[in-house]
């Protein structure tokens, strides 16, 4: 019975200390063993391991990509700009070892590698305008940030996979002096091309004024020339016409002459009925 009773707690405190010195690795982790604080050896593949009971601790480090968020970084460019960037990393560990003794956890890592970033980040963008920025050139920029905070991340056992800058945006001050800055060169522009417009209407306007008055004078110098042509063409025609019967020229006259003095019924004639007047009357 007491073989039993032994052998039943033998076997409790084997399997107790078969628990204390087993232990799982997921496949998105990588694990380190601790012994009283210092870290004795790295277990990078997933699975079952073994440690000492009760002296051995496991401390677990994500595999996966880790990110670190920097909002809000003030910048001064090349061009004396202030700008304020948005920006981000993402890093994955890959010693465990120097991970633990350089920065011992995630929270570490990130106040490094903030610190870092936002270094590389002042160095690289204070050598830059704000123009370069906005083009073509920001990609080589990003990379030539990578490099460098990568470089440096590499002493606490850190890759550095990615740097970028998702917005970049001026401070609110510098936004709205630039904006009114902005609004009152539009404004002058516009004054500019109103006062042009104006201008080029007013010689339009002249210049027309001028080809009118030019025409106008041409058509009536014309116009005159033309009725003084068919006026001494009439009055040759006439001539022409009244010398072959000089009689017929007097009495013709003579009727439009009554014809225009009697042409009011109200016309009275204070001469002689006998005058020259009305000679084709008797």
């Amino acid at each position: 019975m007491k073989a039993k009773i032994i052998g039943g707690a033998f076997g409790i405190f084997f399997l107790f200390l078969l628990s204390g010195s087993v232990f799982r690795v997921h496949q998105i982790e990588q694990a380190l063993i601790v012994r009283f604080g210092e870290p004795v050896r790295a277990i990078p593949d997933p699975g079952l391991h073994f440690k000492m009971p009760f002296i051995d601790e496991a401390t677990f480090f994500d595999r996966r990509l880790l990110d670190v968020d920097l909002s809000a970084l003030e910048i001064t460019l090349g061009d004396r700009r202030r700008v304020v960037v948005d920006a981000f990393c993402c890093y994955r560990i890959t010693n465990p070892l120097l991970f633990f003794q350089t920065v011992h956890d995630v929270s570490g890592a990130q106040r490094r590698l903030t610190a870092t970033i936002l270094g590389k980040l002042r160095s690289v963008l204070g050598n830059l305008s704000l123009s370069a920025l906005l083009s073509e050139q920001r990609a080589s920029v990003m990379r030539q940030i990578r490099d460098e905070v990568n470089q440096a991340a590499s002493k606490f056992g850190i890759d550095v996979v990615d740097v970028r800058i998702r917005r970049t945006d001026l401070p609110t001050q510098n936004s709205e002096a630039i904006f009114n800055r902005m609004i009152s060169e539009r404004e002058r522009e516009a004054k500019e091309l109103r006062a042009k417009g104006v201008e080029m209407a007013q010689v339009i306007r002249a210049k027309v004024d001028k080809e009118c008055s030019v025409m106008t004078a041409e058509a009536e110098q014309q116009a005159q020339i033309l009725r003084g042509e068919g006026d001494a063409d009439a009055s040759r025609i006439y001539a022409e016409a009244f010398s072959q019967d000089p009689k017929f020229f007097s009495l013709y006259w003579s009727l439009e002459a009554y014809k225009k003095a009697f042409s009011k019924e109200t016309t009275t004639f204070l001469v002689s009925p006998k005058g020259p007047f009305f000679q084709y009357f008797n």
